[in-house]
């Protein structure tokens, strides 16, 4: 078993005939129904990297025949598992070729791949294991208005639950040292999985730059914005639920402690004001109390047994 629980697939061809671009570099490229614009990433991106693997995620078009006709290696995905997934089963394949640097790009030709060589350069050097392309660190940056403001909505809930900054924490244009791929056992499926990484970023303490990108929108989005949006939150808030427990149980639970300590100290008060018990929000007060302590306590005792857990494998990895 490989990348959060999937299956390792079957080891790609190292290269293909007439390929001049520098070996150890792989590029993965997860795609659905995107036969528009694959052929065209693919040829474009063979310039700069070694291997290029595209992930088909169960078009119903002619993605996978358009990709290797372009000189790609195509992984086919029975049905449509997600972003996450076709993302985890590319990485696995690369690591397979021995690669220095593992590049992840849209197959949507939101990424020029001309820019690859600025977005492996800093791992290559290695100043750095993680490279996001920014596209907010160009003066004059080509995303429209409506999806700013998304995506800075989501770079600060990612950086508020995960600790990680950065300033284009939901980008898909990224770079990884083989050794640093190889601890991104993420395990969402869906478009969360860039939240995912900036968790196990902080996780495992990796070295992370930005650089800046060009991004193009050639095609409207496949669905609209708000559907787009909700289900990152969603997978950004399960994402905190595994990942910082502690927040996630005990942050609430402060909160209606304190409510519960609120509505006991008026009940208090109004009593020696009245001489009168209050005993319905003095039953709501001690109510909001238990549930309080059942929300912190599950989080101190999930974010113990996760500290632990971690602490294993982490002592399984050190060298003897």
């Amino acid at each position: 078993m490989g990348i959060g629980g999937l299956p390792v697939p079957t080891p790609p061809p190292r290269r293909r005939k007439g390929d001049t671009a520098p070996t150890g570099i792989v590029v993965v490229i997860p795609a659905f129904n995107e036969e528009r614009f694959i052929g065209s990433t693919v040829l474009l991106t063979r310039r700069y990297a070694g291997d290029v693997i595209v992930v088909d995620d169960g078009s119903s078009d002619h993605t996978a025949e358009l990709a290797e006709i372009a000189g790609a290696t195509v992984i086919c995905q029975p049905q449509n598992a997600g972003k996450g997934a076709a993302l985890s089963t590319g990485i696995l394949a690369a690591l397979q070729l021995d690669p220095q640097v593992i590049a992840l790009m849209d197959a949507d030709f939101q990424h020029l791949p001309e820019e690859l060589p600025r977005l492996i350069a800093p791992i290559l050097a290695d100043n750095a294991d993680v490279v996001i392309g920014s596209r907010y660190l160009q003066p004059l940056s080509k995303v429209p208005f409506s999806r700013i403001l998304g995506h800075r909505l989501f770079n600060w809930l990612t950086y508020l639950a995960s600790g990680a900054p950065a300033t284009d924490s939901q980008s898909g244009f990224r770079a990884f040292s083989a050794a640093a791929a190889k601890k991104l056992a993420f395990h969402a499926e869906g478009f969360a999985v860039e939240s995912e990484m900036q968790f196990l970023i902080r996780q495992h303490q990796l070295r992370v730059t930005e650089v800046p990108i060009t991004i193009q929108y050639l095609d409207p989005p496949k669905r609209s914005l708000w559907v787009h949006g909700m289900r990152v939150l969603n997978g950004l808030i399960r994402l905190v639920a595994q990942y910082r427990p502690l927040l996630f149980f005990g942050a609430p639970g402060v909160l209606l402690i304190t409510a519960g300590l609120g509505g006991g100290l008026w009940v208090v008060q109004r009593f020696n004001a009245v001489q009168q018990l209050a005993t319905g929000t003095a039953l709501i007060s001690v109510l909001l109390i238990i549930i309080g302590l059942t929300f912190f306590s599950t989080g101190i005792i999930l974010h113990s047994v996760r500290a632990l857990i971690v602490d294993h494998f982490r002592s399984r990895n050190m060298p003897r």
